[in-house]
């Protein structure tokens, strides 16, 4: 391509001005030739081709000298050791302005050296890790700290700098330069490829022009450009800024003029060349314009700008590209010798048109002005004085005629005293900045650097600057009296030293840095314009580039003619054209705006912050309220459901009568009753539905009490009911109850009775009312009363009513029971025999109640009687005639009403052929009459029994028990004999008798060794828990040791290794809480699927790692793992609450540090609300959910709900999907680190995936089932076909899914059948809503609709501890109530390994059954019936404890024990069970059973234990194991089940 020169013409620009084409205009022939040169790229890279990094973006600076920090390696020299940098400015650069040029440089020669400036260095962004250096103002500054606080800081930031350095003081800190340090017009085309296709238009080569096509294009929401905040309104973000090559070209309105100036430049030589080449692409043409415009910049900055900005320095003629020459900036260059066009900086500038008319400027707050001031004009966003590219042409050729400030020392206030700062505080001072920037490079002082460039240094003050110290010797006399720098000249630093020096443009040390500097670059820089050997240009081009000058490019693209303003722009000498008015001073500006603040957490953050976090935290409430309508729901559908399949033949017709409501206290509601009163003057209170609640007799009261309310539509009314509670109605209005009161009174004057009534109002009515709880509270009081006055103990315990009138007081003193109250008291049936029999005989007066004396006659005689009062109390009770004697019928009456209560098996006719034996076995059946001594003499084996026999009085708390066994059980209850296999007998055992105690116990037996102190035992007890649960505690402790380590691996890495995030300016403690949480969570969370892989772990089991896993701990350590998980997940999210108000108060600086890849520093400060953190944020947004979600599923796996709808437990747990999902996407944003989760969830997901096929593999099999029976106590049997392989052994359990009731509910159950038999059984009890659908499906009715049992799914079989009773020569198992399902197995499996001679380990099982009633589970009878006849060898010993009978009332034990053992004599089976199984009365006493098991079995060095239950039940058999394990002797390892 050729460039030659060509006569003017005239062009149009864009904008629809007419301007003057460039005189020497360049046009371009050879239209073959488009792009055959090596594009220059525009990041800086291989200009050098031997170092490529060279001069590129974010290059280190390149040193002149070694640096100079405190610590040698990268801590700045601060105070006390260097001056206070704002007292430095205030000493060294104040003066006042309007003194002129002393070159007469121009106002467009100083923004233009700016712009030159931006194009080759930038390190002014803050680096990473932010540290901070802030510039305490000095107390009372007049600018910064009017009201003298003293607490003032300017903020700096430390600039970027290169990580592989800070290492040593071989290699201090450098800092980067974040441009390319070439004139490649990287402030006009940007410093990277992508920048530059932001900055085109991609037509015809052009930059992309805006809504005016000469003004470049403003940017939008994001925006490249560094965006920093209007310090005189407040305005920030990207908006309403140009999009210039140069980041900081919106800096302030002069420089964007400089930069609009080139982007119309690069148009206008892109539209010749599209003139001149139409059929050139647009790349072709955008990259001619590029090369023509880069070259056309280095020759005016150059050869036009650098020798009038040095002056008299002139530079070494270019000698040719010198490869081994780097271009780096040098940070004595950047952070010094450059500075010095800050004094050059006027306080406002002209702005005028063609005709040399300076006109008016609009101010912010609307008022004129004769200049643009210079404070006011940082990042305008919308300046009024520049709206059009023509505005733009005024304020160039303004600049061009403006002479610049004195090149000097000082400084204008524009600059000092009110440079922009951040929003936090929005002026600062460049001086002060300035001296800090050196600081932080580490900068060397003034002597060193003239030491080395080869200049003498300077020994005093007054030497720097001879003319200074002549002209103005305030400065250095001010720089000794504030004894700025301890009066040593050698601590002078660099910037204010080079600045002192100047006179008339920079001073020697300034000068030779910016020559050096200037030099570097260009001889280091192979596409120079004047490198022949680049191919760029030709001879002829290059001459005409020499040529061109910046006046060329002015009149080219603004509406200037040639003649408007002067040939050399950068300078203004007398008779060039448009000269200034004045020069521009303060005085003639408007005012500078003064210093803001801007709390970036306003109120309105805070309220809405809070609220919200309220709200996450409040997630488990809502779940809890959810759960809580799910349980209604599921209640009230169950409870429907109970009503519609239960019996409805006990209904009975509506009574007729007056209907009213019942009120039965305060907060409850009205209940709707009939009232009736009968032939035999009795009130009777119906239930509206028929059943009757109440009857009063009437005929047994002197007088009737009747309160009538007086106000409130007058329908209350209560008739007081002398020894009982009061009935309280409430009518439909008052009429109704006035015919009640007429009705009743008509029947007591029949009788002969009085009726008082009495008006009050309601409130007083309904406090004398004495309701069914407060005549319960008197009841009790009336017990504890009696029971304390017994056992001569203190009346503490007989509470007063709280509240109570006096009224109510005496009657407490003076109240009698009725035989309701007496029976529930005893705990009884009103109509049993017992009752009835009881009250009769303490009633002496035959009133039908028992007073206070009447009650106390019977309890002294049980509590502290001799055995044959006891007995001669009993016998009283059924000799009705007093006559000393019972016939045979009282006598069977009254082993009949033991019988009864028992609610024994026996029917009527068994009863009666039982009692008849034991008559004759008793040797009573030749007697037509018994005495009181026959009947002592038939309890003569069991006088202890009857000793200890006492009333358990309900609500009483009796003595202290000082050492109870178990807490299980409130009292000891007699146990029998057992003869074992070898024939020894189990020692009876002797508790320590407490008032409550029943006489017969297993004997502990007594032995010296056992005799330990407690720290022994404690220590034996701990070694056999480590011993039982050795394989727990390590597997605790790797579980847990690797979550510790995990979670301090990463506080110790944000803590301390992470320094360049900027954790430790920021929220310390919520990234290392929340960083150390959630890698603690990304371990728990995986491995927690391990504990719930069924198919695996029952597999395990077989193998030798079940003598280190303890498998049968999954569930335990499920729940463990969760819960830790779930608390680690609140700490997690505290933490992170605790960085979002951190970050919303950050600047955007120190969050960009921390989140690199999320958000880019673009000087806006401005950090992202707490909002955009928790709703807009991807990470906050699945936190939320995931929040949701834990609180859901937690609050439905509390046993309660589980309880309540196991299926809204599964359902909700089935959300584990969603719950993984949200975490992987949670953590793959990648806020702060690389995601990690992935590396935990691999390899368990992979396993649990695997399990989960191979129950998929089996669960859709359907399975018939063979025979379906609903058995007593809502039980239901389900035998069915056994699958095909289907390998299972007892003990183990199954999850079934019946299809008539869905296919996705699953429940899990114990194997019933054993391994031997050809079909599988389950035994289900109906307690919950899906059993009892299950029961019904199966229900007689049903199976007639359907023909066919429905069929099932099934899951498993998965192992449990229970299958590991083989392992031990010994084994106890406990069951308790539904629990007893494993043990049927276990029972029958032994029985038949046994039959056919199978070798197995156990020798001897005893199997512990406890029930409330023999008839609550009568399957298992059937069972242990079975067992009992196969059990040839007599290995199974069966215990049977039933433990409704003794809860209150020890004497009726006592009987049923007597009644017991003659059965068991007689018939050698249970009464109560027909099994020959021993039955016991009360709960069993653990700890003295596996006591006398040490006796019996003493060469037995384990006994395994294994219960299932409630939680009650296996806790305490844990203690009484624990307890034993204390000795030395036998070692019980428990394993246990709850249901």
């Amino acid at each position: 391509m050729q460039l030659h020169l060509s006569h003017q013409w005239t062009c149009v620009n864009r904008s629809g001005v007419s301007w003057q084409c460039l005189p020497l205009s360049l046009y371009v022939s050879n239209a073959q030739s488009k792009v055959t040169w090596e594009v220059q790229r525009y990041d800086g890279w291989y200009n050098n081709l031997a170092y490529h990094s060279r001069g590129t973006v974010g290059s280190p600076l390149v040193r002149l000298l070694p640096a100079r920090y405190s610590d040698g390696v990268l801590q700045p020299l601060q105070e006390p050791q260097l001056p206070n940098p704002r007292k430095l400015s205030d000493v060294m650069a104040r003066g006042h302005s309007g003194l002129p040029s002393a070159h007469n440089q121009t106002v467009l020669s100083v923004f233009f050296g700016y712009h030159l400036m931006f194009e080759i260095l930038d390190s002014r962004p803050p680096g990473c890790p932010p540290e901070f250096m802030y510039i305490p103002v000095p107390e009372g500054d007049p600018v910064f700290d009017p009201h003298r606080t003293g607490r003032v800081l300017l903020p700096f930031q430390r600039g970027p700098w290169d990580k592989h350095s800070s290492q040593s003081p071989n290699n201090p800190r450098t800092q980067v330069n974040l441009v390319t340090a070439w004139l490649d017009g990287s402030s006009i085309y940007g410093p990277s490829s992508s920048w530059s296709d932001a900055l085109r238009s991609f037509t015809g080569g052009l930059l992309a022009s805006g809504e005016q096509l000469d003004m470049p294009k403003r940017s939008g929401s994001t925006s490249l450009m560094w965006s920093a905040a209007d310090p005189s309104t407040g305005q920030h973000g990207p908006e309403g800024l140009y999009e210039l090559g140069n980041a900081w070209g919106n800096e302030n309105v002069f420089t964007m003029a400089e930069g609009i100036v080139w982007f119309r430049y690069h148009n206008y030589i892109a539209s010749r060349l599209s003139e001149k080449h139409s059929s050139w692409s647009d790349e072709d043409l955008f990259q001619n314009a590029r090369k023509t415009v880069i070259a056309t910049f280095q020759n005016i900055a150059f050869y036009e700008w650098l020798p009038g900005f040095l002056w008299e320095k002139t530079m070494i003629p270019y000698q040719g590209y010198q490869k081994f020459v780097d271009p780096g900036i040098s940070p004595e260059f950047q952070a010094a010798a450059i500075r010095f066009a800050s004094t050059m900086a006027p306080p406002g500038v002209y702005m005028r048109n063609r005709t040399c008319h300076f006109q008016k400027v609009v101010n912010i707050d609307g008022s004129t002005s004769s200049a643009i001031r210079m404070c006011n004009s940082f990042w305008n966003r919308q300046n009024p004085n520049l709206k059009s590219g023509q505005d733009i042409d005024h304020l160039i050729m303004g600049m061009a005629s403006q002479i610049a400030e004195r090149e000097d020392h000082m400084v204008v206030e524009d600059l000092r005293d009110y440079m922009y700062g951040p929003l936090r505080f929005s002026r600062s001072d460049l001086v002060a900045l300035t001296v800090q920037r050196g600081r932080d490079f580490g900068l060397p002082s003034y002597n060193q650097v003239r030491e080395g460039l080869g200049l003498a240094p300077v020994g005093r003050w007054g030497d720097i600057n001879p003319q200074l110290n002549i002209t103005n010797p305030q400065v250095c006399s001010e720089l000794l009296t504030y004894n700025l720098y301890d009066g040593d000249i050698s601590k002078l630093e660099l910037f204010p030293g080079g600045l002192l020096e100047s006179v008339d443009g920079p001073g020697q040390v300034f000068s030779s840095i910016i020559l050096d500097q200037f030099n570097r670059i260009r001889n280091g820089d192979r596409f120079w314009f004047e490198n022949t050997q680049n191919g760029l240009f030709t001879a002829e081009e290059l001459q005409a580039l020499r040529t061109t000058t910046f006046h060329d490019v002015i009149a080219a693209v603004t509406s200037a003619e040639p003649e408007d303003i002067q040939r050399k722009v950068f300078f203004w000498k007398d008779g060039d054209p448009c000269p200034q008015p004045s020069q521009v001073t303060i005085s003639e500006l408007h005012p500078c705006t003064n210093a803001t603040k801007l709390n970036y957490f306003d109120d309105g953050s805070k309220a809405g912050f809070g609220i919200s976090v309220i709200c996450l935290f409040l997630f488990p409430v809502v779940s809890f309220l959810m759960a809580l309508v799910v349980a209604h729901f599921r209640k009230s559908k169950f409870k429907k459901f109970q009503k519609r399949v239960g019996p409805d033949d006990t209904t009975e017709e509506p009574a007729a009568g007056i209907t009213a409501c019942e009120w039965q206290g305060p907060k409850k509601p009205l209940f709707p009753v009939s009232l009736l009163i009968d032939d035999r003057r009795k009130l009777q209170v119906f239930d509206r539905s028929g059943p009757a609640l109440r009857s009063l007799s009437l005929g047994t009261q002197t007088h009737l009490d009747v309160l009538l309310s007086s106000n409130n539509y007058r329908r209350a009314l209560v008739m007081k009911v002398p020894k009982e509670y009061d009935l309280v109605l409430y009518f439909e209005d008052e009429g109704q109850r006035g015919e009640f009161v007429r009705h009743l009174r008509s029947e007591v004057t029949d009788g002969g009775q009085e009726l008082a009534v009495r008006d009050m109002t309601e409130k007083e009515l309904l406090r004398e009312a004495v309701t069914r709880d407060q005549r319960a509270q008197i009841v009790e009081n009336f017990i504890r009363s009696a029971f304390a006055k017994v056992l001569e103990i203190e009346n503490c315990d007989a509470r007063d009513m709280s509240g109570a009138s006096c009224r109510k007081t005496r009657e407490a003193l003076e109240t009698e029971l009725t035989g309701t109250e007496f029976a529930d008291a005893l705990g009884l049936k009103p109509d049993s025999l017992f009752v009835d029999s009881m009250f009769t005989l303490a009633d002496k007066d035959g009133n039908g109640y028992l007073s206070f004396q009447e009650f106390l006659d019977v309890i002294v005689i049980f509590m502290k009687g001799s055995p044959e009062e006891k007995s001669k109390l009993m016998f009283s009770m059924h000799d009705i005639d007093g006559d000393g004697f019972l016939s045979k019928e009282d006598f069977s009456r009254l082993l009949r009403s033991f019988i009864e209560i028992s609610s024994s098996l026996l029917s009527k006719s068994q009863a009666e052929e039982a009692i008849k034996e034991m008559l004759k076995a008793a040797g009573f059946n030749d007697k037509e009459q018994i005495t009181w001594e026959d009947f002592h003499f038939l309890l003569r084996d069991h006088e202890k029994e009857l000793t200890f026999a006492q009333l358990n009085i309900k609500g009483d708390k009796g003595q202290p028990e000082t050492q109870n066994i178990l807490k299980i059980s409130a009292k000891a209850k007699p146990e029998t004999q057992n003869t074992l296999k070898d024939g020894q007998e189990l020692r009876r055992r002797q508790g320590k008798r407490s008032g409550l105690q029943s006489p017969k116990v297993y004997v502990k037996p007594k032995k010296e060794r056992y005799n330990r102190s407690p720290v022994q035992q404690k220590i034996q007890q701990f070694k056999r828990f480590v011993e039982n649960y050795r394989r727990h505690i390590v597997c605790f402790t790797i579980v847990y040791g690797i979550t510790a380590g995990l979670a301090l691996e990463r506080c110790y890495y944000y803590g301390l290794q992470a320094y360049s995030t900027g954790v430790p300016e920021t929220s310390v403690v919520g990234i290392l809480v929340s960083r150390g949480s959630a890698a603690a969570i990304s371990f728990l969370y995986p491995y927690m699927m391990l504990t719930v892989c069924r198919n695996l772990i029952t597999l395990g089991r077989e193998t030798f790692l079940n003598r280190y896993i303890p498998f049968d701990a999954a569930i335990d350590f499920h729940r463990f793992m969760a819960m830790s998980a779930l608390l680690l997940t609140v700490v997690h999210s505290l933490g992170h609450v605790v960085n979002v108000y951190v970050f919303s108060v950050s600047d955007l600086s120190i969050l960009v540090c921390l989140f690199p890849k999320v958000l880019v520093n673009d000087g806006s400060e401005m950090p992202m609300k707490w909002s955009w953190w928790f709703f807009q944020s991807v990470p906050g947004l699945t936190g939320i959910l995931l929040l949701f979600i834990f609180a859901i599923m937690y609050v439905f796996a509390t046993q309660y709900f589980r309880r309540i709808s196991f299926r809204g437990f599964w359902l909700t747990h089935y959300l584990y999907v969603v719950v993984y999902i949200l975490v992987i996407i949670h953590g793959s944003f990648a806020l702060l680190q690389e995601p990690r989760f992935h590396i935990y969830l691999i390899p368990p997901g992979l396993l649990f995936l695997l399990d989960k096929l191979i129950s998929l593999n089996r669960k859709k099999v359907e399975i018939p089932v063979v025979n379906a029976t609903l058995l007593p106590s809502e039980v239901t049997y389900l035998e069915f076909k056994r699958p095909q392989g289907f390998v299972y052994r007892s003990g183990q359990w199954v999850r079934v899914a019946c299809l008539a009731l869905g296919t996705d509910e699953y429940h899990p159950f114990t194997l019933t059948s054993a391994p031997h038999e050809e079909t599988l059984s389950l035994h289900i009890r109906a307690i919950g809503p899906w059993t009892s659908h299950l029961r019904e499906a199966y229900a007689p009715n049903n199976l007639e609709q359907l023909r066919t049992y429905p069929k099932l799914y099934l899951d498993g079989p998965f192992g449990e501890g229970h299958q590991e009773w083989t392992n031990f020569e010994v084994s106890v198992l406990v069951g308790g109530g539904i629990g007893v399902t494993p043990f049927a197995s276990i029972l029958k499996d032994l029985v038949f390994k046994s039959s056919v001679k199978f070798k197995i380990q156990c020798k001897k099982i005893y199997f512990i059954w406890v029930t409330r009633t023999q008839r609550q589970f009568e399957w298992v009878s059937d069972i242990i019936r079975e067992v009992e006849g196969q059990d040839r060898m007599d290995l199974v010993s069966v215990h049977i404890y039933i433990t409704q009978l003794a809860e209150k009332f020890d004497l009726r034990t006592t009987m049923l024990y007597v009644c017991e053992r003659h059965f068991q004599k007689v018939w050698n089976r249970s009464l109560f069970t027909g099994l020959r199984s021993v039955t016991h009365f009360g709960r069993p006493p653990f700890a003295s059973f596996f006591s006398s098991l040490q006796e019996v079995h003493p060469e037995v060095g384990k006994i395994g234990v294994f219960s299932c239950g409630p939680p009650g039940l296996t806790k305490n058999v844990e203690k009484a194991c624990q307890q034993m394990n204390k000795r030395d002797q036998t070692h019980f390892i428990h394993h246990y089940e709850n249901f």
